[in-house]
């Protein structure tokens, strides 16, 4: 049976369990499962590469001793069996003389849950999930595509949509930022890790090729997540795409640390996100804030926080509302700190519908660099394929069409989709980034059907203006002759 044809199978084995309710919970119920059996294959090269190595896991509980075995407990006993696997998982001891993997296991199991209620059918999803081989490099590629589906399915799960970037925008915002071996990257926000796997694929193709390369990627990938299901998901994925230890993937509140804790040794090279808006912190975390900025919309807390993280030279990439681009009081404070701060070269701007069904709010990719001034502005219409009148499922953003940007973005010049404004424009319109496309305007001017109706609309008050003139000179000439 092909990958995906045991991943359906086990999500249909999973709809018949009374205790799993939607497509979140299916999913949730998937990861920790997988979560563990990637673990174990991960463990197991490790023991081979290591005679000394110690899990951080009991025995009872690792994935080789419960779950391979076909013909394992199942029923009411495996029930019982998971259950104090997972209470033995969240009280493992961690701390700077233990294991690393120690951590990571307990951060994803903290506030991870088993569904299931029936001990039979959580049994045949094991043996279905072990018909998957992850010491199998084709495998572990071939599931990578796979994971990346269950995770795009996230969209249409409710509020879990806000865990997925469109692959699209990930991948060609780190294609833009290009991030190097060796750099920190950091993404605040991570949700199910869609910006850091692409920056790993990314720096890997292009500059990892011994063991010491390798070994100094796993350590400049950084990332936050505050919900525990999407750092379940972030840290799966981290394992899937070769980060042995991810625990540099912590599970918190980014916001909640005031910005005055951040010294030199947390700034990193590269940030890349796609951050929460259109929702409200919880109170208090505005006041780790400078007074200026204080507010409890996510997106602009943000953004103040990825200009203090960067270093002096480093790259910024963020997804952010059009609500952000014209909003005043805090908004544009924000803005005027990110333009003194940082170059804000490029803002690509993106049709409705890249994030539904979760939002269909306009959004933009902001590209900046920390050190010096904005001098100029770089706007980039994105249009929408040719025959589309939205995105949707069916029809998703495709990286295939950041091709005309990719081609403009070194040889910049003025064209249909793309438009330059000058710094003193911005601050003149009270720091409003929400500037309209001009050659769209010139090309509405210009198209025959807009033309037509100006005209008809010009010729209907010239008709009335000629109207009222002849009654007026009517009735002029009617008073003379009396």
């Amino acid at each position: 049976m092909s990958l995906s044809a045991t991943i359906k199978s086990i999500q249909d084995i999973l709809r018949k369990d009374a205790g799993v309710s939607g497509d979140a919970q299916r999913i949730s119920q998937l990861c920790w499962m997988l979560f563990l059996k990637i673990f174990d294959a991960q463990e197991a090269e490790a023991e081979l590469e290591d005679e000394t190595y110690k899990s951080p896991i009991a025995k009872e509980y690792r994935w080789r001793e419960w779950a391979k075995d076909p013909e394992g407990i199942t029923g009411d006993a495996l029930l019982e069996h998971v259950e104090a696997l997972f209470k033995s998982l969240k009280e493992l001891s961690v701390g700077p003389k233990s294991n690393p993997r120690a951590a990571v296991v307990r951060s994803v199991f903290e506030d991870a849950y088993n569904y299931q209620k029936s001990g039979h059918l959580l049994r045949q999803v094991i043996n279905k999930l072990n018909e998957i081989n992850f010491n199998r490099r084709a495998d572990i590629h071939q599931f990578g595509g796979i994971y990346e589906k269950i995770l795009s399915d996230l969209r249409g799960a409710g509020n879990a949509g806000e865990y997925y970037t469109p692959r699209g925008v990930t991948q060609f915002i780190v294609d833009m930022v290009d991030p190097k071996l060796g750099e920190k990257v950091l993404d605040p926000a991570c949700g199910t890790g869609g910006f850091l796997t692409s920056a790993i694929e990314h720096v890997r193709a292009k500059q990892v090729k011994t063991a010491k390369q390798r070994a100094k990627l796993q350590r400049q990938i950084y990332g936050v997540e505050k919900k525990p299901m999407p750092h379940l998901l972030c840290v799966t994925n981290m394992l899937l795409h070769g980060i042995e230890v991810p625990d540099q993937i912590r599970h918190g509140n980014t916001l909640s640390r005031p910005l005055n804790d951040y010294t030199s040794k947390d700034r990193v090279d590269v940030i890349i996100t796609n951050p929460p808006f259109g929702g409200t912190e919880e109170d208090g975390i505005e006041s780790g804030f400078p007074a200026a900025f204080q507010t409890r919309e996510t997106a602009d807390l943000f953004l103040v926080l990825i200009i203090h993280l960067l270093k002096k030279g480093g790259r910024g990439a963020v997804v952010l509302p059009d609500g952000t681009l014209f909003g005043d009081g805090v908004k544009a404070r924000v803005k005027q700190h990110l333009l003194e701060e940082c170059n804000l070269h490029t803002i690509v701007r993106m049709p409705k519908g890249v994030f539904a069904p979760y939002t269909s709010i306009k959004t933009n990719l902001l590209f900046f660099t920390k050190g010096e001034p904005t001098e100029e502005v770089w706007f980039y219409e994105h249009p929408y394929p040719e025959g589309y009148k939205s995105y949707s499922k069916t029809k998703p953003l495709r990286i295939e069409e950041f091709a005309p940007e990719k081609a403009w973005w070194n040889k910049r010049v003025e064209n249909e989709h793309a438009w330059r404004v000058p710094i003193e424009d911005v601050v003149a319109n009270g720091y409003n980034l929400d500037i309209k496309n001009p050659h769209e305007e010139e090309a509405e001017n210009l198209d025959p059907d807009v033309l037509i109706a100006q005209y008809q609309k010009l010729a209907k008050q010239v008709e009335a203006a000629q109207n009222k003139l002849r009654d007026e000179l009517g009735a002029a000439l009617a008073g003379g002759r009396k």
